[in-house]
């Protein structure tokens, strides 16, 4: 794409991407001309997991200091069972600091009235996706909910040690003849961490993916723990290289599971990692 291995380097930041650089120039070069322009389809967002031990006024702070301006809420940043008018009073401190509340979860549902609960809350705060588990049975009753609500059910895979949903062919494979916005929130952490390709799973299933969690684990098994973006194992310039070349166009949502009582230095460092290959990449 008509830059050079320096170049690369210093753009990158103190050789933060170094080791990615040959593999990453050899994808954005192979059949690009110099005329040739890409541009990223998709938004950056935060999973609040991400800032579990903080209130929500701290975690819309640290998510502004990050220039990020897509957020998930998990339940306790915004609790299911506030009222719809406290849903609206605390949906709307997320709007006035100039973020986005794109959806909510990972919220679990193992019952119809959990279902209901779910689209009635996220309808509430004004989400576009609700980051969900439900249980299998109720696959029917949450198609149902998506066609008549116009919100989207991204489900979540958790990888080793979750019976529902392992894997996101896991999902894919119960809900592929259903309503187009019922789909997968792809956790590439726990994809791994399972035994499964992040990338190629991803591709393969690109058309019900709603939602990601990027991530990147020391190890590519079940003992795997996340760790900062570009320490780990998971080829994240060849994730997202192909999230480009695939156009996906919905949120890629950091979660950064570490750290879990001072998480923004490490989570900084990912953000930054992936802004710089996607500078690549452009």
């Amino acid at each position: 794409m008509g830059f050079s291995r320096r170049n690369f380097l210093r753009l990158g930041g103190a050789g933060i991407l170094a080791s990615q650089a040959p593999a990453l120039i050899a994808r954005t070069s192979r059949g690009a001309s110099a005329n040739d322009a890409l541009e990223i389809p998709f938004k950056l967002g935060i999973a609040s997991y991400t800032f579990r031990k903080f209130s929500l006024e701290d975690t819309i702070r640290m998510t502004g200091r990050l220039a990020i301006n897509n957020l998930c809420l998990k339940s306790m940043h915004l609790p299911l069972e506030l009222s719809e008018s406290e849903i609206r009073e605390e949906a709307a401190k997320v709007a006035n600091a100039g973020i986005m509340l794109y959806g909510g979860g990972v919220i679990y549902m193992k019952s119809r009235e959990e279902v209901d609960r779910a689209f009635c809350y996220a309808q509430t705060a004004g989400m576009k996706v609700i980051i969900g588990v439900p249980e299998h049975e109720l696959l029917a009753y949450c198609n149902q909910k998506v066609n008549s609500t116009g919100i989207r059910l991204a489900i979540h895979n958790h990888g080793p040690g979750d019976d529902r949903y392992p894997t996101p062919a896991s999902v894919y494979n119960r809900i592929r003849d259903l309503d187009p916005g019922m789909g997968l929130c792809v956790d590439i952490g726990h994809t791994i961490r399972i035994g499964e390709d992040p990338v190629q799973q991803t591709s393969d299933l690109m058309d019900r993916v709603l939602d990601i969690h990027i991530k990147d684990e020391d190890k590519a098994d079940e003992t795997g723990y996340t760790c900062e973006i570009g320490r780990g194992v998971i080829d994240i310039p060849g994730f997202l290289e192909m999230l480009v070349r695939k156009k996906y166009s919905h949120v890629v949502s950091f979660e950064f599971e570490k750290d879990e009582n001072d998480p923004l230095a490490g989570l900084a460092e990912s953000v930054g990692y992936v802004r710089g290959v996607l500078k690549m990449l452009t």
